[in-house]
């Protein structure tokens, strides 16, 4: 009797020492990985990423203590999104937040299993083929899209309104981006109730971009209009001194655009789509599937309008035109 009461005080002495122990196991801490084009340390790039942490911090998530974030970027070269994103999946993510229809087809490509989070994609999801629909995506991609139905009809809208003379625009666009093929055919069909000439024009890569300022500068043209995309994205300065050195109204997708010196923009939010994005990442990581989760539109635009670009190619932008701009740089 007495061994037996030995062998159940031992017993229930082991229970209470494993309770404790089995209650203190860590749980396991989630992974993100963040696939974006721009070079590390690039000021709109990291205006972003802290749009994104700050969504994360909202809902309760605080990087270093009960999330990671795995960030790679492609230094503005968007072959480098393949090796990237396979990294990514060596290293067991979670989730894969994934920026531009580049890096989500890199991410697409790299895996079939893992979430993927996609941020400021430009052409229609589905025909990119990135989702089987807006409202079930299918598969493992689900996210924030940046097309909205005639947004670039809106932008030349806005650009004739607030420079009245233009009649000849040219448009530089990445044939091999989807998202600037629709943009040109969006252009070139709102072109024509407004009056307006366009001309197209190719830059594959950045050697192209000095080749098409030097043919454009012998061209009767009042006005540039850029899609935007990683290349013209990562050269915004560029085609910004060039405009400004060739006393041309210039208009752009993003707002970085015009803080590099571009005359105006019209666009959706992309610091609200960043910090969007984090509520995908909770959603998943509280168990929604991605193929469940639709497909978000963008609901907020910005018009920017940089009067000190303005003053120094010698244009008035319309009193009216500057009452309807969400922000004006002087």
């Amino acid at each position: 009797m007495k061994k037996k009461i030995i062998v159940l005080a031992f017993s229930a002495m082991l229970f209470a020492l494993c309770v404790p122990a089995d209650a203190q196991q860590p749980t396991k801490i989630p992974r993100i990985g963040v696939l974006r084009p721009e070079r590390l340390g690039d000021a709109e790039g990291e205006r972003l990423v802290e749009a994104f942490r700050r969504g994360l911090r909202d809902l309760g998530y605080l990087e270093g203590k009960n999330v990671v974030i795995e960030y790679r970027y492609a230094e503005g070269k968007l072959d480098r999104f393949p090796d990237l994103a396979a990294e990514l999946v060596r290293l067991k993510v979670d989730i894969m937040v994934a920026v531009n229809e580049s890096g989500v087809q890199a991410a697409k490509n790299a895996t079939k299993t893992i979430p993927i989070v996609m941020v400021e994609v430009g052409p229609d999801p589905v025909d990119a083929v990135l989702v089987e629909s807006l409202a079930r995506p299918g598969g493992n991609i689900t996210g924030l899209t940046m097309y909205a139905v005639e947004m670039g009809g809106k932008r030349l809208e806005l650009f004739k309104e607030a420079v009245p003379k233009v009649a000849r625009v040219a448009v530089l666009y990445d044939p091999a981006n989807p998202g600037n093929l629709v943009h040109v055919k969006e252009v070139q069909t709102a072109a024509r109730p407004l009056g307006l000439i366009v001309q197209s024009w190719e830059v594959r890569d950045t050697n192209d971009f000095e080749k098409v300022f030097t043919a454009l500068s012998s061209r009767r043209l009042n006005g540039v209009y850029l899609p935007g995309g990683p290349l013209l994205t990562a050269n915004a300065k560029r085609t910004a001194g060039f405009a400004l050195k060739s006393r041309l109204p210039s208009v752009y997708v993003r707002k970085d655009a015009v803080d590099a010196g571009g005359l105006m923009s019209y666009g959706p939010d992309t610091v609200e789509q960043n910090r969007r994005a984090a509520t995908y990442v909770d959603k998943i990581l509280k168990g929604a599937k991605p193929a469940d989760l639709p497909v978000e539109r963008p609901t907020k635009f910005e018009f920017v309008i940089n009067l000190k670009t303005a003053k120094q190619i010698g244009l008035t932008i319309p009193q009216k035109v500057l009452g309807r701009a969400d922000k004006v740089i002087k």
